[in-house]
């Protein structure tokens, strides 16, 4: 059946339910997509500024030819040998420290995450989680309570696990060299210890995408890892957003942040589209693991998702796409910084490789958000055939996180095109 766009917001209610969220006031039905572009049903063409999840571009030839070669042979779980679930993993912890040498496959970053925590309960006998107040890390019921802007309004009495710190913000609270943020996460290391739960773990996004990105130098994850090492917990990273050369310095953010973590968790574009995600950590931590809890996913680990995933490593690699993330990413913040001298809405700059975008203010001195605007400004955007979205703590700066085969001339196109939009935006609260 062909809709036109009413029929298709009418039917989606009717039959998903109410809350099953859209992007842009005029929603998009994109029906076809290549490297780095979408096309809707009318024809029309867009650049997709925004979509990490197709990391080596849209209907990668490499990994559709990959899925369909192991779909037409032999798909079943990991309770058979297959040497697929083997190889991928081998390629894949060959990539980090050599710490890192285990893996469980699963098929989302949630459930990854959801691992994860039970991990860090395992290895410290402990259950108390420490996130940021502006992050996200899935929808599991576990996992889901480390959100707030998420956080369900009903649960399994979860809460009680999970204390926050104020999530870093180099543009209004800088913090250098990570000391600040080490410290807070020391007090509610102190206030699990006090509450009898204990610590078990910090969980974050090496490169805070949630929450804006942040500018800091390599290594400033240092001092936060010695106070959770030193407390006896975890640090889990979650590489679900920031890794895969999406950073252009590193394969893996943790690496630019100058930290190996316990556990590392990855999802969205591990199978460029197809459902992958993925736990690595220790071969103690797994072992234990393994030990204490009675896990198998029947999904995670197929033949299947294993070609998918491993023609996304092959195709970073052979491409150089971590050079071209670096290159393209450099060139990218400069437009954007000239952009800044132009247009007063523009507070800061910031990212690096192919994350990268602008935080928007209503005035300079007093630094306050203009969220009500960067909507407008994504929604004009997306008329002009360019899609990106935001995020942040006030949701005020552009997320622009494109996939990986990105150019020069993708950066040119999108500059230009905002730069229209934000001389002809007013610019109020």
């Amino acid at each position: 059946m062909k809709r036109d766009t009413p029929r298709l917001l009418a039917d989606r209610a009717r039959l998903l339910g109410p809350n099953v969220s859209t992007f842009y006031d005029d929603p998009l039905h994109l029906v076809k997509g290549e490297g780095v572009w979408l096309w809707d049903a009318e024809g029309r063409k867009y650049l997709d500024c925004y979509n990490n999840v197709p990391v080596v571009g849209h209907c990668n030839p490499r990994v559709v030819e990959a899925i369909c070669a192991q779909a037409g042979t032999l798909n079943t779980h990991t309770r058979y040998l297959h040497d697929g679930i083997l190889d991928y993993v081998e390629k894949l912890t060959g990539t980090m420290d050599a710490a890192l040498d285990s893996a469980i496959l699963t098929c989302t970053g949630s459930e990854a995450n959801d691992i994860a925590l039970r991990m860090a309960e395992g290895m410290t006998g402990k259950r108390g989680i420490i996130a940021t107040d502006a992050t996200y890390h899935g929808n599991t019921a576990l996992v889901s309570q480390l959100s707030q802007s998420n956080r369900p309004t009903v649960g399994f009495g979860l809460g009680q696990y999970f204390r926050f710190v104020e999530a870093p913000d180099s543009y209004r609270n800088p913090d250098p060299d990570g000391t600040i943020f080490a410290i807070s996460v020391a007090e509610q290391i102190a206030e699990h210890e006090k509450s009898g739960i204990g610590f078990a773990a910090l969980v974050i996004c090496p490169y805070f995408l949630n929450e804006g990105f942040p500018d800091h130098p390599d290594g400033w994850l240092k001092p936060v890892a010695d106070v959770v090492r030193k407390a006896g917990g975890l640090l889990i990273c979650d590489e679900v957003q920031s890794g895969f050369a999406r950073t252009g310095t590193h394969m893996w953010a943790h690496q630019k942040m100058g930290v190996v973590p316990d556990v590392m968790t990855l999802g969205k574009p591990m199978g460029n589209g197809h459902p992958v995600g993925g736990v690595v950590t220790r071969a103690e931590i797994l072992k234990t693991f393994r030990g204490g809890y009675r896990y198998f996913n029947t999904f995670g680990g197929n033949p299947v998702s294993c070609a998918a995933a491993m023609a996304v490593l092959e195709e970073i690699e052979d491409k150089q796409l971590l050079a071209n993330s670096r290159t393209v990413g450099a060139y990218a913040r400069g437009r954007l910084e000239a952009l800044q001298d132009k247009h007063l809405c523009i507070g800061d700059v910031r990212g690096s490789g192919l994350v990268f975008g602008a935080e928007m203010v209503l005035n300079r001195d007093t630094k306050a958000p203009a969220s009500a605007f960067t909507d407008q400004v994504i929604n004009a955007l997306r008329h002009r055939g360019i899609i990106l979205s935001k995020l942040g703590r006030h949701k005020n700066t552009l997320k622009i996180r494109p996939p990986l085969p990105f150019s020069t001339e993708h950066v040119d196109l999108l500059i230009e095109t905002l730069d229209e939009v934000l001389s002809s935006t007013p610019l109020q609260p």
